[in-house]
């Protein structure tokens, strides 16, 4: 058995399409995962639209989203979803970081409202539900996935969520701020032993000290973070939208070096993965 992961967008930020971002892409955060016959959907930025599509083709009807928090680059591909506007759909969508904020729903229905938007979230005629839980809440989509969750060191707060199924395990570790010279138990813990993580990788070592208190983290902390927690894969993830394709294969290659079993992510990307 396995789950199969696919990126539909791998940036942090704000979209960056451009020549110098082909290769590895330039939609922001959403990753699609395959868990038996179920689809899993991790957050809904820019990337979610042609996630959206690809779920019309393949008579995709239903699908759960997880958020990790909701900064723009996070949801606002959601009003170019195009199932959530099809009434024979149905889609729930899980936020940990809004308990006694309003929650998730007053978010969406915010961003689609005047004077910034002109469709409202009342058009989506899908059957959407969403579902505000405490962080830390381990969830069920079905009977034979769990997916549990945790918080992360993110300005307005964010969830990390590892979803696990016969014997596969993947982690969505975006976004989160590292200590220097501290390593985040956290998240050492969370990602104990995982097949693969999928973790914020936004900036360099020598880019991060500047930006202290952004809530993001590098490379090489994933790397660090991975091996201390015997994890088998690394999937460097929300890419700055500096960082262009001559950039990003510069750090693929120095990061591999330092540990092979790691990879860029890039829009489209398909990973299967398998237990160790």
């Amino acid at each position: 058995m396995a789950i199969t992961v696919k990126f539909w967008g791998v940036r942090g930020s704000i979209a960056c399409p451009s020549p110098e971002h082909v290769v590895y892409g330039g939609n922001t955060s959403c990753v699609e995962m395959r868990v038996g016959g179920k689809v899993l959907i991790f957050d809904a930025g820019t990337g979610i639209r042609n996630l959206g599509r690809d779920l019309v083709r393949r008579g995709v009807s239903n699908a759960s989203i997880f958020l990790t928090h909701t900064h723009w680059d996070h949801i606002n591909g959601f009003p170019f979803f195009v199932p959530a506007y099809d009434p024979g759909n149905s889609f729930e969508i899980f936020a940990g970081h809004l308990t006694g904020q309003g929650g998730v729903e007053k978010v969406f229905s915010s961003q689609m409202a005047n004077p910034t938007f002109p469709v409202p979230l009342s058009a989506m005629r899908s059957g959407l539900s969403f579902c505000d839980f405490a962080t830390g809440t381990t969830l069920h989509p079905t009977d034979d996935i769990a997916v549990r969750t945790a918080p992360l060191r993110h300005p307005n707060g964010a969830t990390a969520y590892r979803v696990e199924y016969d014997g596969v395990s993947v982690c969505y570790v975006t976004d989160t701020e590292h200590q220097i010279g501290q390593i985040d138990h956290t998240v050492l813990e969370f990602i104990r032993d995982a097949d693969l993580v999928i973790y914020d990788s936004t900036y360099t070592d020598a880019e991060f000290e500047k930006r202290i208190g952004w809530g993001h983290s590098t490379w090489r902390e994933g790397i660090r973070l991975c091996r201390a927690a015997g994890v088998a894969r690394l999937a460097l993830f929300h890419h700055d939208p500096d960082h262009d394709d001559t950039m990003m294969a510069a750090i693929e290659k120095q990061a591999q070096g330092e540990w092979p079993p790691v990879f860029a992510a890039r829009d489209e990307m398909v990973v299967e993965v398998r237990a160790k």
